[in-house]
């Protein structure tokens, strides 16, 4: 799970890069409040995918950034879309992850009875 949950934010971080000179230059946004939200939302996002593997802080950061990158459609009109995309990416990781996990570990570690060996009585 933290794998995938640093992957979001790393990702999430490039597109976010990316999308403010598109907006600059074809959305006719304000380059200084561009600029600012998309570095709010960048280090959020660099510091959640830091932290992820240390426990909840990394979780509470990387859902800071998720309301950050949802919340800077109200600079970069299309960052509502390209946000809520992640946002609901990150919830599905949230919801399913612990479970996936956990199959994956029962997986791993086999069967409760040892395996399937014959019990010699």
């Amino acid at each position: 799970m933290n794998r995938i949950a640093s992957s979001i934010l790393t990702f999430e971080v490039i597109v976010v890069a990316l999308v403010v000179p598109v907006a600059v230059n074809l959305g006719g946004v304000n380059t200084t409040f561009g600029v600012v939200s998309a570095g709010v939302v960048a280090a959020l996002c660099i510091l959640g995918a830091a932290t992820v593997r240390r426990g909840r802080v990394g979780y509470v950061i990387g859902s800071a950034a998720q309301v950050g990158a949802v919340g800077m459609g109200f600079v970069i009109p299309m960052m509502f879309i390209l946000g809520s995309i992640f946002a609901a990416m990150w919830v599905v990781l949230l919801r399913i992850g612990p479970e996936v996990e956990r199959r994956g570990a029962e997986r791993v570690e086999g069967p409760g009875d040892g395996g399937g060996r014959a019990r010699s009585e």
